[in-house]
């Protein structure tokens, strides 16, 4: 049997004007346009008693790695912004011990790249997965 676990992913530092989403079963869900602070999405996950996540919002690549697309200006559905772009966060890499059923887990993530653009391909998060509380 099955768990729902919930991963929240915030960018810290989103590119202001730009639509986010997350990508779910390849389609942008529920976009919207960053400000000037942090941008936050919150996902449910499987957990599986092996300790895989699968889902609508995760993608694989071979046996072992998972991972979450955030998207980002037209692959957001922003047809008139000059980027299109999806940022892939790995989610195998969550620690064992974090994945119980019911948790919140939570990353931070950078919004720019070097050149001020929006951080794009596999993003490296900001700091280690950890537990977060309900909100």
């Amino acid at each position: 049997m099955a768990d729902t676990v919930t991963l929240r992913l915030t960018i810290d530092d989103p590119v202001p004007g730009v639509r986010y989403s997350l990508q779910k079963d390849d389609l942008p869900f529920e976009p919207l346009t960053a400000g000037d602070g942090p941008v936050s999405f919150q996902l449910p996950v499987t957990l599986h008693p092996d300790g895989r996540l699968t889902g609508p919002f995760v993608r694989r690549e071979g046996p072992q790695r998972r991972f979450v697309y955030i998207r980002i200006g037209t692959s957001a559905g922003d047809h008139a912004s000059v980027w299109s772009r999806r940022a892939k966060i790995d989610i195998h890499d969550i620690p064992p011990a974090l994945l119980t059923p019911g948790a919140v887990l939570e990353v931070h993530l950078p919004g720019r790249g070097k050149d001020g653009s929006p951080a794009c391909a596999t993003v490296r998060r900001l700091g280690e997965w950890k537990a977060a509380s309900r909100r």
